[in-house]
């Protein structure tokens, strides 16, 4: 179950315009938050990833099931339950016995898929699959919908960035 300050963020986004994926990001992050805490952990962070996009969906974020060729059938048709419940078109059952099965297993799952190291190798890799012309039409999409004292935080943040690396 998703935190409400997460929807509050997520239906923020909506407003000001981002992507629906930017949306979910929100999500995702509540999910490694609640990772980092030790309320359960995840068998990857991909894992991590996937169940906060699950919660996105399921909260009303218009994030459609991935394509045929993508995933596997079985998470298709997960995200495609879970899009329709957030989109009103499916009641959800309730399934108390599953849940609390699920939550167990998690329990058991490393914390360390959320540490900020896992989380950069799981970046890179799937940036690596990017072209770079995609990447670079992602970032400049990104800088339209940032607004100027987000922008020139970030400016300030690369530049700081850039000196320590260099000496």
């Amino acid at each position: 179950m998703p935190r409400q300050e997460a929807i509050r963020k997520a239906r923020q986004d909506k407003r000001a315009g981002k992507s629906p994926s930017t949306q979910a990001g929100e999500f995702v992050k509540d999910e490694i938050d609640r990772i980092r805490k030790g309320k359960h952990g995840a068998r990857s962070t991909k894992q991590a990833i996937a169940i906060g996009l699950s919660e996105a969906r399921r909260a009303g974020v218009d994030l459609p099931p991935p394509r045929k060729g993508r995933t596997k059938k079985a998470t298709r048709r997960s995200a495609k339950y879970a899009y329709e419940v957030g989109q009103g078109k499916r009641t959800p059952k309730r399934r108390p016995r599953v849940s609390r099965a699920v939550e167990n297993v998690l329990k058991k799952e490393p914390r360390s898929t959320a540490s900020r190291s896992a989380l950069s190798k799981q970046g890179k890799r799937a940036a690596s699959r990017r072209t770079a012309a995609s990447r670079s039409a992602a970032a400049r999409k990104a800088s339209h919908t940032k607004g100027a004292k987000v922008r020139s935080a970030a400016a300030k943040k690369a530049a700081r960035t850039k000196a320590r690396r260099r000496s």
